[in-house]
């Protein structure tokens, strides 16, 4: 068995052949007409999926590889082709390499438990040269009907128009690799291949059921598996994204070792004083706060430079604002977190929406922020929904059945994820800065909401750190759910402060 059989059982190419590959455009295009994500093809290839997208973006592979990669391309027009023009008594080349012709080959084994077919992501029983397969051609999802075409949408227009960029500051985009929709097919759930719970199983088979190594192995390809996960969610979505945008310097680091201009309002407040006596105080633990996160305004396109005091719920990124004064340190932390230094700041779109919101009416705990200039771009809060609803949905399933494996490798992938959305070289499917700073500002505003929500509700805030920590005294049971779901808190640490001359809160230093 050569290195092609995951592709076809037979026709190994010349490997001299230089024929010209299609453009990048058209690479991405035949692929998400078969309906594949790029995990499967990288995965049939023996490349990684960041390979795959640099690919896809116009850069060539080379030597054998190249061979290989340009194999299936044309086996993909092929496949393509067959579909509108189909032919009588003739088998699709790319079929017979998945199903007919693979039967027949003896690297077949049959699978104890079902794992998600190279080809179609749908769950198949057999195994042929070393990759999960379906035999029968009427089981694959690569036999599905193409998808319907996708109608252009118009954008939604603006009431106002936006200002071009200051000078100096206008380039022109760079060509990014996008996230490009797969039709308008919507999967039951029961057609939706579990990749989290398929991956767990592969790696524990493969280190022979030894859990340590097996969550170690999960945890080193987090990356990676929470970008197929991404492109899985993301078909028959409704939004090209751009995933390698062009940025501003304010999103741009300022030293190899430093960092951008953006400020995300990281919370790091403790109350200057307490009622006198002592005080119980309990600190809680915000559990999966990123992932809560995910479900926040992200910008879709590239960032537009706008200026004036205005601000359009229809896009997010980021503000040049003034902030307003805070009255209010005594018993709630600052909406922008501690800072030092006076005057305007670049703050995230949550941010922002928790400033205008706070200056209200429905709470008028400040005034409204003066906005100078912002880098916005047309936005949804539902952009990653299907994304964190899959993680979550893993998560919960793996507290149920105290899955700790899973538990650890779920978590892995939410939380590198967001990490590695910014100047990486853990990630180069998805360069999205902007969106980085707008998922953690989005989980430190979930962390104010949560103190405001136990002030509001008769407790005392003492402390509330980072995205996950808020230490209060009272009945926080009467406020916030127990237990390790995302809606709920658990329980970090208890400990006393205060006395009666000193009432000045002494929480420990690392509160277990």
């Amino acid at each position: 068995m050569n290195e092609f059989h995951d592709i076809d059982a037979f026709g190994r190419v010349d490997p001299a052949d230089q024929t010209p590959l299609p453009s990048a455009a058209e690479r991405r295009q035949l692929r998400d007409e078969l309906g594949l994500s790029r995990a499967q093809v990288a995965r049939a290839l023996g490349v990684s999926p960041s390979t795959l997208a640099g690919w896809e973006a116009g850069r060539d592979p080379g030597g054998e590889i190249r061979e290989k990669y340009a194999y299936f391309l044309r086996q993909a027009q092929e496949k393509v082709r067959s579909r509108t023009t189909p032919v009588a008594n003739t088998v699709d080349p790319l079929l017979s390499s998945a199903v007919p012709v693979a039967a027949a080959v003896d690297d077949q084994t049959e699978l104890a438990e079902a794992q998600p077919c190279v080809l179609c992501g749908q769950p198949a029983r057999h195994q042929v040269a070393g990759y999960p397969q379906h035999l029968d051609p009427a089981e694959c999802g690569t036999t599905a009907a193409a998808p319907e075409p996708v109608r252009p949408q118009k954008p939604a227009p603006r009431d106002q128009p936006r200002q071009p960029a200051p000078a100096g500051q206008q380039k022109r985009a760079a060509h990014g690799v996008k996230v490009v929709p797969v039709g308008r097919r919507v999967q039951a759930a029961t057609d939706t291949p579990d990749l989290i719970g398929a991956a767990v199983a592969a790696v524990l088979v493969e280190h022979a059921g030894d859990v340590e190594a097996a969550t170690a192995a999960l945890v080193k390809r987090a990356i990676p598996d929470a970008m197929a996960l991404l492109d899985h969610t993301r078909k028959g979505g409704r939004y090209d994204v751009i995933a390698h945008p062009w940025l501003p310097d304010i999103l741009r680091k300022q030293t190899a070792r430093g960092a951008d201009q953006i400020w995300e309002a990281r919370p790091k407040w403790t109350r200057p004083q307490l009622p006198a006596g002592r005080h119980d105080v309990t600190a809680l633990d915000i559990n999966g706060a990123y992932l809560s996160a995910l479900k926040t305004h992200l910008p879709i396109g590239q960032l537009e430079h706008s200026t004036g005091n205005d601000h359009d719920r229809r896009r997010a990124g980021v503000h040049l604002i003034t902030p307003p004064a805070w009255d209010h340190d005594a018993v709630l932390p600052n909406p922008v977190g501690n800072r030092d230094e006076p005057g305007p700041l670049w703050v995230t779109e949550p941010t922002l929406r928790l400033l205008l919101r706070l200056s209200g009416p429905k709470y008028a705990l400040c005034d409204a922020p003066e906005i100078h200039e912002s880098w916005t771009s047309g936005a949804t809060e539902s952009l990653l929904e299907k994304f964190r609803t899959a993680l979550k949905d893993a998560r919960d399933r793996a507290i149920a059945e105290n899955d700790e494996v899973t538990l650890e490798y779920v978590k892995a992938m939410y939380s590198k994820f967001v990490s590695t959305l910014g100047e990486s070289n853990y990630n180069r499917e998805l360069y999205r800065t902007d969106w980085m700073h707008l998922i953690r500002s989005q989980a430190f505003a979930n962390l104010w909401w949560k103190a405001h929500r136990a002030y509001d509700e008769g407790l005392m805030v003492v402390r509330a750190m980072g995205t996950d920590e808020l230490h209060v005294t009272g009945d926080w049971r009467a406020v916030f759910p127990e237990g390790r779901g995302v809606t709920e808190v658990k329980v970090k640490d208890v400990y006393t402060v205060g006395t009666d001359h000193n009432p000045a809160p002494e929480p420990p230093d690392n509160p277990s």
